[in-house]
């Protein structure tokens, strides 16, 4: 399992991508794309407005509170454990085995939000990723080399333990 240590933690206060005001701006610039999205809101959205995320990371709750907009699942339905301020092994495999057979769901018994940082190192290039930025709106982040090293380096703050 993969720590992240509270002094650590302020690197993803910022938006890693472009932040949106709501998933209607996001619409246009993603309908040809392949899709990934964390979070609950941010997947039950994408369905509302017609789209399906070929990996959707969910974990029941919206800023640790529990969703009652829970997005409807499609194709094979992963459960996972990862607490709070971690990234499990099992995460991580989960997430790489879902970008090889789309589409998943990956239910996360605990928290899913940094569950971005490994999806956007086993992506394929051009691949969109999306994730709610609380009290602000949608990131979005086109997977290229530039992300893959910035997640490299977000990653290279955790530590490795046993537990």
């Amino acid at each position: 399992m993969l720590t992240l240590p509270k002094e650590h933690r302020k690197l993803f206060r910022e938006p890693f991508g472009e932040l949106h005001q709501s998933i209607e701006e996001i619409i246009p610039l993603i309908s040809k794309s392949c899709v990934y999205a964390v979070g609950d809101v941010v997947t039950h959205n994408l369905h509302r407005n017609g789209i399906t995320p070929a990996i959707a990371v969910i974990d029941g709750h919206t800023m640790r509170s529990p969703c009652n907009q829970m997005p409807a699942l499609r194709g094979e339905c992963i459960n996972v454990k990862n607490p709070a301020g971690t990234l499990t092994d099992e995460l991580i495999q989960a997430l790489t085995y879902a970008v090889l057979h789309p589409p998943v769901t990956i239910n996360v018994d605990g928290e899913e939000d940094l569950a971005v940082i490994p999806l956007i190192l086993v992506a394929p290039l051009g691949a969109i990723v999306l994730y709610g930025q609380p009290h602000k709106g949608v990131v979005m982040r086109t997977v290229n080399r530039k992300a893959q090293q910035t997640a490299q380096h977000f990653l290279n703050h955790f530590i490795r333990s046993d537990a």
